[in-house]
């Protein structure tokens, strides 16, 4: 296992200390990897210090240096590290480390993005084939091997009954609207949009091509679109048929919630996730903040990697008046006048119910913004709870018995028609005691 640090200023690594975006923290990484480290706690702070680090910087003409990280804190949205350089190893000319590049996990285009990676691939071992030896230092007492996700302490149920009781012993203050997240894998799912979901390599699926999959979808269907009056109305629309966006589904309905917790992965535990926020960070469907996040699906991924943050001039920079000139097409009269910080923020979103779907599962939504992390345990505006769901099928059961099933969560005929059939089918161990009459 490695550290891989890439930066694009130049000069950076001469300091001694770094604060990378938590957004920017684990790509290029293995999913496993990556869920397993995700929470800096202090057993996966010292693991990331125990691993030998490479620094480097944007392009393949600078030289690699190894090190190692001293100390790792969190700083609101960054990361703070202190590190140093191994004074036994002289720097490494990219050139001598490109054939081995993809041995040590180096992928195309890696070396163009700021970023951490965790390489699951024995640097050492790896620099011997270009002719670099060097005494490998393990910290004494350090596991260096992969790591792997705490079990978690959340509070279990087996019953519907015990969850309501669950639900409604969460201490939430006067003032909050609590929203609810149903996971049928509490392992495998994270409190992520589908449009930054990466493969098992760490690659990102969707989120590269988010304006041109935005923009397809509508060329190709563009009567289902024609009532829309902003983006956001139309990535709701998408969402709901399965396009990857930057909307995360939620519902105000703790029922639905366990439904979808329930519904698959039966033999594995499941999870319903709490959210609890201030109601007046709870924004509706024609927001002027959500209008400037949604039209981020329209602008390329390379003006997005253009924006810098910590311009004086933000607003007059070109990613940003090409934003600006996306918002007005819905909002004519919208200031030109967008704070940095809306736009890498996570809110919550009641949109339109324009459709049974929305309707029926009480559905409201987190909009993400640019490289936006939802921290797993909560962020300073909305915090978070999570409930272990067990006993699927018999969960189900009960919820058919309160009319929550998939002819009533979705609300189409061939979904009732598959509900209905199911319900009715033939099963030699009721046959004996159930008899259904027209």
């Amino acid at each position: 296992m490695y550290n891989l640090l890439v930066t694009a200023r130049e000069g950076d690594w001469d300091k001694g200390h770094y604060e990378f975006d938590k957004s920017r923290i684990l790509e290029y990484t293995n999913e496993k990897i990556a869920f397993a480290l995700k929470d800096l706690t202090s057993s996966n702070i010292e693991k990331l210090k125990s691993y030998p680090t490479v620094f480097a910087y944007e392009g393949e003409k600078s030289d690699f240096q190894i090190g190692s990280i001293q100390s790792i804190k969190e700083r609101g949205r960054n990361i703070l590290i202190e590190f140093e350089f191994r004074e036994d190893i002289p720097p490494i000319p990219f050139e001598k480390i490109k054939p081995i590049a993809s041995l040590l996990d180096i992928r195309s285009w890696e070396m163009n993005r700021t970023h951490w990676a965790v390489k699951e691939e024995n640097l050492f071992t790896r620099l011997r084939k270009i002719g670099i030896t060097v005494n490998e230092t393990t910290p004494k007492k350090l596991n260096q091997g992969r790591p792997t996700a705490d079990k978690s302490k959340n509070p279990k149920i087996t019953t519907v009954q015990g969850f309501i009781g669950k639900v409604l012993s969460l201490e939430e203050r006067d003032g909050n609207e609590v929203f609810y997240r149903g996971h049928s894998d509490k392992i495998k799912y994270k409190l992520e949009p589908s449009l930054f979901r990466r493969d098992e390599e760490g690659n990102y699926l969707y989120k590269d091509n988010e304006h041109v999959i935005y923009r397809e979808l509508l060329v190709s269907n563009s009567a289902d679109f024609q009532s829309d009056v902003y983006t956001l109305d139309s990535l709701v629309r998408m969402q709901h048929y399965s396009l990857p966006t930057r909307l995360l589904d939620i519902t105000s309905n703790p029922l639905i919630a366990l439904y979808f917790a329930c519904k698959s992965s039966i033999n594995k535990e499941g999870e319903v996730v709490v959210f609890s926020m201030n109601r007046k960070n709870v924004k509706y469907f024609d927001s002027d903040v959500a209008s400037c996040v949604a039209n981020l699906a329209r602008l390329p991924q390379t003006e997005k990697g253009q924006i810098d943050f910590d311009s004086e001039i933000f607003n007059e920079q070109p990613a940003i008046k090409r934003l600006l000139h996306f918002i007005k097409e819905e909002k004519p009269f919208f200031e030109p006048s967008i704070k940095p910080e809306d736009l890498r923020r996570i809110i919550c979103v009641k949109g339109k119910h324009s459709n049974d779907r929305i309707s029926s599962q009480s559905g409201a939504f987190l909009l993400f913004g640019l490289d936006a992390v939802f921290d797993e345990e909560g962020t300073p505006d909305i915090s978070v709870s999570r409930i272990t769901v067990t006993n699927k099928n018999s969960i189900l059961e009960e919820l058919d018995l309160l009319n929550i099933n998939e002819s009533t969560v979705f609300p189409y005929i061939e979904n009732s028609a598959k509900y209905v059939a199911q319900k009715f089918k033939f099963d030699k161990a009721r046959s004996s005691t159930t008899k259904h009459d027209g």
